[in-house]
């Protein structure tokens, strides 16, 4: 029986998975604990799920969908130029004044604030896309 693209299936030992690529011989399926992993087509211990016929056109390779997605999204995700500092503020200080008289104000270069800043934002996104890999609830 052939399998068309998009199969779901349990196999004995890597569990449940999905047909993502076919060659002559074997069939390239995603196992999400266990990855992509080529099993042959002559294999007979796996249990169909749920049965996509296979199309005779040609079907799009995973692989030229990954690049387009790689091309769309890397701009996305690029770093970002640098971004420099109006000609007004070179060389400036940033003055913090308490309102209480009797505490000492602190003085520090608008160019160290400001790179301050952009290393905060920097962990605050390290420290958000950990929280979201994590496998913690509400």
């Amino acid at each position: 029986m052939q399998l068309g693209i998009g199969t779901r299936l349990t196999h004995p030992k890597y569990g449940d998975g999905v047909i993502i690529g076919e060659a002559d011989f074997y069939y390239e399926i995603y196992f999400p604990e266990h990855g992509e992993k080529e099993i042959s087509k002559s294999f007979d211990n796996m249990v169909i799920v749920k049965l996509v016929e296979p199309k005779d056109e040609e079907s799009v390779p995973l692989y030229q969908i990954e690049s387009v997605l790689r091309e769309i999204l890397e701009p996305l995700t690029a770093p970002q130029d640098t971004v420099y500092l109006g000609e007004r503020w070179t060389g400036g200080k940033l003055i913090m004044q308490p309102a209480n008289k009797d505490l000492q104000s602190k003085e520090m270069p608008v160019e160290t604030f400001f790179h301050k800043i952009v290393m905060l934002r920097d962990r605050l996104r390290v420290m958000e896309q950990k929280i979201n890999a994590s496998k913690l609830s509400d």
